[in-house]
């Protein structure tokens, strides 16, 4: 009678080391990245057509006068720093709360048509209402993005069996569409493309102070709705059927966490343009070193994805000094190689 109750004990031990293994493997994670993270922020307020030791920075920071390091710091670099830190926060939860949503491994933040419709918003406020500057189109395309990431959502109709995949059709569809309209437009006006094309490749060039403070409170939004949403989320990943027996409904499931990357995408794809790679390789990594437990990879998704954005933006502004290389094409040049190193990882 009693190696039941020992077997017990010993399972439910070994659980709990388990699990305190997996806490301990999430801290060391997190705190490398925030220390890694930390350093980005030091290089991109250093690095530059201007580069400033690390002293000066630091000094900059905390001083109140306006010399010359002074005005590099807080008017030029701090605001892209800041920003390209919000948008890559933001690419890495989408990432990683779309591909738990649709239980496709190939999920992208874009997905969504967020992309498509920003870049819709873009061509309309340069072509229609001659806006020239990010902080001017910073709203047509938030306006755009979220407009085309609810008809997904509402096309998808996720009420019915199957909404994840109706999810990715309705998708791919619409982003064709506005990517057809998209270059209608520019291709018919040259000075519209001339000035399309710099937002298109995704840079954190004369970013406006303000911002990342405007698109501030969506990405917290969308941030707390992801956490509420999670265990919803991984209920879900184990079906439909198993998820409404655990008292999960699928179809408010579905419908809040589109409504979260909806938000995160639109407001980092508004802040800087489309980002190749970022959501998609960051869900990859976090997974592979913290597993399925949605809750917990947030936070690193968080982190990964803003080291990530920012060392992209501090790359292409290294290796082309005075100039630089925007920090989308440095995304894919990076994003591409690591994605495919993380898939011939895990195949063997």
């Amino acid at each position: 009678m009693t190696a039941v109750p020992t077997a017990l004990s010993a399972s439910a031990a070994h659980i709990a080391r388990r699990r305190l293994r997996a806490r301990r493997r999430v801290a060391a994670y997190t705190l490398a990245l925030i220390v890694t993270l930390s350093g980005l922020v030091v290089a991109s307020l250093a690095i530059g057509s201007r580069p400033l030791a690390p002293t000066d920075v630091l000094t900059a920071l905390l001083s109140t006068t306006r010399d010359t390091a002074g005005v590099i710091v807080h008017e030029l670099r701090l605001p892209r720093t800041l920003t390209a830190l919000l948008a890559g926060s933001c690419l890495g939860v989408a990432g990683l709360l779309i591909q738990a949503v649709t239980r496709n491994p190939l999920a992208d933040p874009g997905l969504l048509g967020v992309n498509a419709g920003a870049a819709l918003g873009v061509v309309v406020a340069i072509a229609f209402f001659g806006v020239g500057t990010a902080g001017g189109y910073v709203w047509f395309a938030f306006a755009g993005a979220a407009g085309a990431a609810s008809l997904v959502t509402a096309a998808a109709r996720p009420g019915r069996r199957g909404g994840t995949v109706g999810l990715i059709l309705a998708g791919v569809a619409l982003s064709a569409c506005l990517g057809a309209v998209v270059r209608i437009i520019t291709l018919a006006d040259d000075d519209t493309f001339e000035s399309f094309r710099f937002w298109a490749v995704g840079s954190f060039e004369r970013r406006d102070p303000d911002v990342a403070a405007q698109l501030l409170p969506f990405a917290v939004v969308g941030v707390v709705i992801a956490v509420l949403v999670s265990r919803g989320v991984d209920h879900l990943q184990l079906g439909s059927d198993l998820a409404r027996a655990m008292g999960v409904s699928p179809a408010v499931v579905i419908v809040a966490a589109g409504t979260a990357i909806t938000l995160l995408c639109a407001t980092a794809t508004s802040a800087a343009g489309p980002l190749a790679f970022i959501g998609l390789l960051v869900a990859h990594a976090v997974r592979g070193v913290v597993g399925t437990d949605l809750r917990a990879s947030l936070p690193i998704a968080a982190l990964a994805g803003a080291a990530l954005t920012l060392a992209s933006d501090v790359v292409g502004r290294a290796i082309a000094l005075p100039g630089e290389v925007e920090a989308g094409i440095v995304a894919a040049f990076l994003g591409a190689p690591l994605l495919l190193w993380l898939v011939v990882r895990r195949s063997s």
